[in-house]
Formats: structure tokens, sequence, C-alpha cells
């Protein structure tokens, strides 16, 4: 047996390529054309694993074997207790995270199912901030912005996704040698308007990640 190895983003990847499987399935007759479905799978599934153990190997590989709705449905159920969770995190510690906002409002951290996150976030409507917490190299980062919702549907920047946006800008710590005093960059991008539906979509975690390391210099 093996612990938790599969993280959220991957897991949804593994979702992505189950449902283009299965898809494939119902509207594709010729069998070579579905075998070069399969592999296809496989091959990008194995790929989100470079290190995988052969135990984990042979739990992923199997979705080669899936035909029915309900073989798919129990693949993905037997892969639920290898997920990861979001690493534990107290308000205490998000508090530290944002030194300046005393009255800062944190969701209940108890309610959340901590699989199915890869970031965590809130918005506060007194300030119209959106708040982000990630574990970032081993340690809890917070970054925190305006949040502007704009009543349109595009593509969002986290995870890629085509859904409801807002406009989050932040404020880059990164400062250049001999700015002046009340200099400041701000570091924009549209991202879905609701952080769970984002974590239900991200399957990469490059841009998240890059956009934080530019926020945070």
């Amino acid at each position: 047996m093996c612990g938790p190895f599969i993280r959220n983003h991957q897991y949804n990847e593994i979702k992505k390529q189950a449902g283009n499987l299965q898809h494939a399935l119902r509207t594709i007759a010729d069998r070579k054309v579905l075998e070069s479905v399969r592999l296809g799978a496989a091959a990008k599934i194995e790929e989100l694993f470079p290190d995988a153990s052969s135990h984990q190997k042979q739990l992923l590989e199997h979705i080669v074997t899936l035909e029915t709705s309900e073989d798919f449905h129990k693949y993905l159920r037997a892969l639920e207790p290898y997920i990861l969770e979001f690493p534990p995190v107290t308000e205490k510690q998000i508090q530290k995270l944002f030194p300046k906002n005393k009255k800062l409002k944190i969701p209940n951290l108890s309610e959340l199912d901590r699989r199915y996150i890869t970031y965590l976030s809130w918005v506060d409507i007194s300030t119209n901030k959106l708040f982000m917490v990630y574990p970032l190299n081993g340690q809890f980062v917070g970054v925190e912005g305006r949040y502007t919702p704009t009543n349109k549907r595009s593509f969002c920047f986290i995870c890629h996704r085509y859904e409801d946006l807002a406009l989050f800008s932040a404020i880059s710590k990164k400062r250049p040698a001999k700015a002046s005093a009340d200099y400041y960059k701000s570091v924009g991008n549209y991202l879905c308007m609701h952080g769970h539906e984002c974590n239900k979509n991200i399957t990469d975690i490059s841009s998240l990640e890059s956009f934080i390391n530019t926020v945070i210099g």
C-alpha cells in the first residue's frame, strides 16, 4: 500500500482524461482510434507522476481497462483515498500572512474539504478584496488584492476554463532599486469569480505559481 500522492490539480487532470476517454467510447467505433485515445490518456496521466512507485503506476494505469460509466466511476472513486490534502492551516497562521488586516474575515476552515483545494481563497465583500493562501515551496504565502466582478465570461488565467470572471489586482511587493517611497506596481489578472469552481477545474499550477512569484517578489 502507499499513502496519498495525488494533488488536487493532478486529480482534476485524471478526471479530464477519463472524461475524454468516456466521450471517445461513446462516439468512436474504430477500435484502433479508441486504442490510441486510451494510450494517450494513460500517457498524459503518467507524465503527471514521473517519480511514481510501481504500486502508484498500477493504480493509475488501470484507466486503459475501463469500458462502462460504472468502470470510470469506480476508477475515480478508488483514487480518492490517495488525494493529498491541502496542508493544515490555522486562523492564526492566516492572520500572520496579512498583518495589515486587523479585522480579517477568515472562512470557516473546519468546513473545507482540503482534498479538493489547490489554493485557498475568499472575498471580503465589505472591502472588495480577495485573499489567497497557497503553499509555495513548503511555506504558506498570502496574496491580497482588489476584486472586481466583470459581468463577463472568458478564460481564467489560473484554470484556463471558460467561466464567469473577476479582475484580481494585487500590489507587487517587488520594488526596483532606488524606487520612490510611493512607488507601487499593480499585477492584474482575470480569474474565476468562485474559487471553489476554479479549484475543481485547475489541472496545472504553473500560471498560479508564476502570478504569486510576480507579486511576492
